[in-house]
């Protein structure tokens, strides 16, 4: 570069940094993306930026006017990157491609004074300007045969550049490269016989190259044009050479070119180019029209050979595109009234604001991780680059500031490519992740989650989002801590036109690191801040596992009086049962009109589980009974002894159906009944070993705390909060029921005012009268009388009915087994009638019920069951020939086997736990040492 253009590219930095820009430098641009959450077609995105600019997988410049000059090879390589990220582009992108003719030959050991030699710093400063070789270009010669020669002066490093992995020959025959080595040496040492020089040959090529993106690689590869013109050049060069008493060398490929031309042609059509004659790059999706914003302005657009220096020529097309440019420009800003004036800033402010983003830049932690796993069946690879900001973190200087602070979290970004052939044949490339450590919700205290969030593009066009989170609970401590910290539950979502909305792909899965790519990715620590890292999330761990500190309270809620007038009126009715004790149902009757319903509505009968209100939820704007009155039903919902509102002090179980049901029954004369627990066998349920035994004979504990509460009820109370459970509360009368019943519910699925009137205002009392009767049912592993008898299931006579089984995917209190065996008996013995299992995934038990989206994700089942029993369809014809067979069922396989099921560790639990405190107390040590 001569000194004038240096001093005019100084001074025009300076003017732009001036007018408030920022420059950063050491940076290359990868691809550019249009803005993910963008509305408009047009381009407008109102307020946002309308493209995304990254300078490497996870960092992004935000732009609303993109012009790519980054060369032939680079603003082609920039566009294809982009179109393999989705942007649609012309089907012409790469093709058109020129060298301009040009033809570089390299002459040596000439004895002429050719002077073409270039001199370094010291020997600039000694040789006389007499004495100096020329300017870069020297001479040229067109020729009448249709191409021009110039001959250049030779860089200082040019022969050692031409001759490292170039294949040459040379002429006269039986020279070769290592000629030109020699050449250079004799050049060194001052010998006469080392003169030598550059010849560059321009002139028309075909223009019919091909430039191409390897995907694996993402390396630019290109076919040269054809050259007609090839061996007359060859021919001059030799004439040349000749007179000159050199020796010619020349590449023996098409591959060395210095006017590189084409790949973006500019066309009037899009068939035929890239970029209109603006230098707009065409959208193929909207015809005739423009990527808005996104400009071309190089040697990339010409799209044939001009057979002489194109500096001239790529000048003016830079020009005329400028022009368009400003237009466009000043036009985006009267419709957008965005201020695009020019403010002078002050150099040494703009100095600090630079220093401030170097020490953002350098205050960071990255790592690579590779996942793998089955996602909706189908395998999926995950190959992600993680980039953690460590800049906030910069207060928490010590490890009781970390273990205090809430709000202390590792955040950052995410970058990379997911493998998913089953949906997508190329790869499905990130362009905008967020990655949360130690992400807090504050109706999960004590569990921390590791929340992934992608946003992927493939390059048909299409959009997704993989949502993922890897969750951490406190559950003996940390024996499962390696299950929860390398497995990564996913959603992975198709997004419809616009980016806005499903199109119908909505499947789950699972993925997993695996122990050698872990280990690859702790020594693969890239960043200055390795050490603080690995401290911080050392000390989030402890803080979860061990020292089991709750992030937040869950706070009070009151019920308002508007929320609660709003329910529905009901009637309570009063029923004697036939062993003479009272139980209670409320009654709603559907408002609308009978006429607006084309079939008949039967009454419903709802009847909650073990003293919890499962259908009657004051606080939900969606709950089941609300549910059935707009399908039109009458409801009864009945409370039976084992209800809190109807504590009883001795009965069991058999009791509800002996007696309660047969004595609401007439009263609606219902032909559906609703229960949200299933009877047929418990395959595992947590309770103490002998809870009733502290009861005694008042078999009513009381959940929340009062004075009036005796030593028993106490003793209950304080050993049911220190049983171990998968899910804690810091709700004192929500970890009493958890530890006697176990976690019924996901705190995640229910509204903090849900939690807060269950455990304050409606579970207020706990019969435990039917406990020995559970701790028999779930010895045997079925339902069994109070005695211990199968008095039940050796009557499927008794159950001639059609029969619907929802479970949720993450009961821990009933698996989702217990529903697939009470299905298949029923399937067995009750082949003419119409028997479904649903399981909800991401539910336990009760939160089916009352879950915020149970409206949503449950009760459709629910209703829809209901519809086909009002039609008709609950009985299915089916021939004996077609009937279950046993062998048939036993050989069945439960495809929801993997739901809420157990996971095996590599280790011994405690083996966990002491590797855990080993690497917690080094890297404690460690850092201690550092900081002396």
């Amino acid at each position: 570069m001569d000194p004038i253009s240096d001093a005019f590219q100084i001074k025009l930095v300076l003017l732009v940094m001036q007018a408030g820009c920022i420059v950063k430098t050491e940076s290359q641009v990868q691809y550019v993306v249009k803005n993910p959450y963008e509305t408009d077609h047009k381009g407008e995105v109102g307020g946002k930026r309308r493209w995304h600019v990254y300078l490497n997988e996870i960092d992004y410049i935000k732009a609303d006017f993109v012009i790519l000059s980054a060369g032939v090879f680079g603003t082609t390589g920039i566009l294809f990157k982009s179109q393999m990220r989705g942007l649609k582009l012309s089907e012409a992108l790469g093709s058109g491609f020129s060298t301009n003719g040009n033809t570089v030959a390299y002459l040596a050991g000439s004895s002429g004074p050719l002077n073409a030699y270039g001199l370094d710093k010291k020997q600039l400063s000694k040789t006389p300007i007499q004495a100096r070789p020329g300017p870069s270009i020297s001479s040229s010669y067109s020729s009448s045969l249709g191409f021009t020669i110039q001959s250049a002066v030779l860089p200082t490093a040019y022969p050692y550049m031409l001759f490292k992995g170039i294949t040459t020959f040379g002429w006269p025959a039986g020279h070769w490269f290592f000629h030109g080595i020699i050449d250079k040496l004799k050049h060194l040492i001052g010998s006469k016989s080392s003169q030598a020089m550059v010849l560059i040959a321009m002139g028309h090529d075909k223009s019919d190259g091909k430039i191409i993106l390897e995907k694996e690689t993402d390396k630019i590869c290109f076919n040269p044009p054809h050259d007609p013109l090839l061996l007359r050049k060859t021919e001059a060069f030799q004439k040349i050479t000749k007179k000159l008493g050199a020796i010619l060398f020349m590449s023996k490929y098409r591959s060395t070119s210095v006017h590189l031309l084409g790949g973006c042609n500019a066309s009037s059509d899009i068939s035929n180019g890239v970029c209109n004659p603006n230098g707009q790059v065409f959208d193929p999706e909207a015809p005739g029209l423009v990527h808005q914003g996104l400009y071309v302005c190089d040697a990339s657009l010409i799209p044939c050979s001009v057979g002489v220096n194109p500096s001239l020529t790529i000048a003016a097309a830079a020009e005329h595109v400028s022009k368009h440019l400003v237009k466009d420009l000043l036009t985006y800003k009267s419709k957008s009234c965005t201020d695009f004036a020019s403010k002078v800033v002050d150099q040494n402010q703009y100095a600090e604001i630079h220093d401030n983003l170097k020490s953002r830049e350098t205050s960071y932690v990255s790592l690579k991780e590779i996942m793998r796993g089955f996602v909706g069946g189908m395998p999926c690879t995950a190959y992600l680059r993680i980039k953690i900001n460590l800049q906030n973190q910069n207060n928490c200087d010590d490890c009781y500031s970390v273990i205090s602070n809430t709000s202390s979290t590792l955040k950052g970004k995410i970058g990379g490519h997911v493998v998913v052939k089953a949906v997508e044949k190329d790869k499905l490339h990130v362009i905008d992740g967020e990655i949360d450590m130690f992400e807090v919700d504050h109706r999960t205290p004590y569990t921390r989650y590791m929340h992934y969030r992608l946003l992927l593009a493939a390059a048909s066009g299409s959009r997704y989002i993989l949502e993922g989170k890897k969750i951490m609970n406190p559950y003996m401590f940390a024996l499962y801590s390696w299950r929860e910290t390398t497995a990564l539950y996913v959603t992975f979502k198709k997004l419809a036109g616009n980016f806005a909305g499903e199109a119908g792909l909505n499947l789950k899965g699972e993925l997993r690191i695996s122990m050698i790519e872990l280990l690859k990715s702790l020594i693969g620590l890239d960043g200055n801040r390795k050490g603080r890292f690995i401290y911080l999330f050392s000390l989030n761990l402890l803080r979860t596992y061990i020292l089991q500190i709750p992030q937040e309270s869950h706070k009070e809620y009151t019920l308002t009086d508007s929320r609660n007038n709003s329910y529905p009126e009901s009637t309570f009715h009063e029923i004697k049962t036939e062993d003479g004790y009272i139980i209670s149902c409320r009654q709603w009757i559907c408002s609308q009109s009978r006429r607006k319903f084309k079939e008949e509505k039967h009454p419903v009968l709802l009847l909650n589980g073990y003293s919890t209100e499962s259908f009657c939820l004051p606080t939900e704007p969606n709950d089941l009974v609300k549910t059935l009155l707009e399908e039109g039903h009458e409801i009864w919902l009945l409370q039976p002894r084992l209800h809190a509102s109807n504590p009883s002090n001795n009965f069991t179980i058999e009791d509800i159906g002996r007696y309660d049901i047969p004595a609401a029954t007439p009263q609606c004369s219902s032909s559906l009944v609703l229960q949200p627990e299933s009877k047929c066998g418990f395959p595992w349920f947590h309770q103490p070993a002998d809870v009733d035994g502290f009861a005694g004979q008042e078999q009513n504990s009381a959940n929340v705390e009062t004075s009036k509460a005796s030593l028993r009820h106490r003793l209950l109370m304080c050993i049911a909060r220190w049983i171990p459970r998968y899910e804690r509360c810091t709700c004192n009368e929500c970890e009493v029921f958890s530890g006697i019943f176990g976690n019924t519910y996901w705190h995640q699925n229910i509204t903090p005012t849900m939690h807060h009137w269950l455990n304050k205002q409606s579970t207020t009392k706990l019969p435990m009268a039917a406990f020995p009767h559970l701790r028999k049912i779930c010895n045997s592993g079925f339902i069994v009388d109070s005695k211990g008898n199968n008095s039940y299931l050796i009557h499927p006579e008794r159950m001639a009915l059609s029969t619907l089984y929802i479970s949720g995917g993450r009961s821990v209190l009933v698996t989702p087994e217990t529903s697939f065996l009470a299905n298949k008996y029923m399937k067995l013995h009750q082949p003419g009638f119409r028997h479904e299992r649903v399981v909800v995934d991401g539910y336990g038990h009760s939160d089916l019920m009352i879950g915020e989206e149970s409206s949503e994700q449950v009760f459709p089942h629910i209703l829809s069951h209901i519809r086909l029993s009002e039609e008709g369809k609950n009985i299915v014809m089916i021939s004996k020939e077609k009937k279950w067979s046993k062998d048939a069922l036993d050989w069945a396989a439960d495809p929801y086997q993997e739901y809420g099921g157990s996971h095996c560790c590599w280790f011994s639990p405690w083996m966990v736990v002491f590797l855990f405190l080993f690497l917690f107390f080094y890297v404690h040590m460690i850092f201690g040492m550092l900081m002396l």
